[in-house]
């Protein structure tokens, strides 16, 4: 079974950037076009996920949806609720700014409660992806894949694959047990030009009246490309600040970060 661990959608909100979080969203993909293109590029589970902080929850349902938006700004609330509902989940591009500054302290949290990393972002640079893989496994991580996409063109083309899963749950076991397998592409600053581009004309379509705004669509360019620079500076930072740190003593009040021990009746 394969499936796309991190895709976007209409869903998935308005673009954070300031003065672009009223006009555009970060997503023009319709869900059930998202699902037709997966199912046709060989995925067999489709799960919507995302969130604003950066994790992947998986198999959830709407309830289930309902009280991690609540939680959302409570990471120790929602952990506990994770756990309760025995939900898989993932840290998503951990090596990536775009969650904005970071502290080491953060790593340790993600070390001690967060049972899988991305460890293959269809948006990141390969040397990031290939720095999470590292740390996931240094870490004892699950580690996933998934496009990140926001249009529909990239879509399916970073997965993640369960050689003999049939079904959903068979698919999250085999995750658990470490049988998953990362394929697909990596990012590069062409490809995230071209999807910024391609939401910026979603978004002339979607609202005429910002036609009037086409002649800065010639600065997405320079945009993407601070972007792309800043990624790699953080990349960097952090890859040589974790990778020259020891492994953190697990603490008695520590998760357990494959759950096993959690589920214990």
């Amino acid at each position: 079974m394969r499936c796309d661990l991190h895709v976007h959608s209409i869903a998935s909100g308005m673009f954070s950037a300031p003065g672009l979080n009223r006009i555009c969203r970060e997503s023009y993909n319709q869900p059930a076009e998202v699902y037709d293109r997966l199912k046709r590029l060989n995925m067999s589970t489709v799960t919507p996920s995302g969130t604003e902080m950066h994790m992947g929850v998986y198999g959830i349902t709407e309830r289930d949806h309902a009280e991690i938006q609540r939680r959302r700004n409570d990471f120790i609330a929602l952990l506990m609720y994770l756990t309760e509902r025995k939900l898989f989940f993932s840290a998503n591009h951990i090596l990536s700014g775009l969650t904005g500054r970071r502290k080491e302290e953060d790593f340790h949290w993600f070390e001690s409660y967060v049972p899988a990393f991305e460890t293959r972002n269809g948006q990141m640079w390969p040397q990031a992806n290939e720095s999470a893989a590292r740390l996931a496994a240094r870490l004892g991580k699950i580690a996933i894949a998934g496009s990140d996409s926001h249009t529909i063109a990239g879509v399916g083309h970073t997965y993640t694959e369960v050689p003999g899963a049939r079904t959903v749950d068979e698919f999250f076991a085999g995750l658990r047990t470490g049988c998953g397998r990362i394929h697909g592409a990596h990012g590069g600053y062409g490809k995230l030009t071209a999807d910024v581009l391609s939401i910026v004309r979603s978004l002339f379509t979607d609202k005429p009246w910002t036609l009037a705004l086409s002649p800065f669509a010639l600065l997405v360019p320079a945009f993407t490309a601070g972007h792309w620079l800043n990624e790699i500076r953080f990349c960097q930072k952090w890859t040589s600040t974790l990778e020259r740190g020891e492994k953190r003593k697990r603490m008695l009040w520590d998760l357990d970060s494959n759950f096993e021990a959690n589920w214990a009746s």
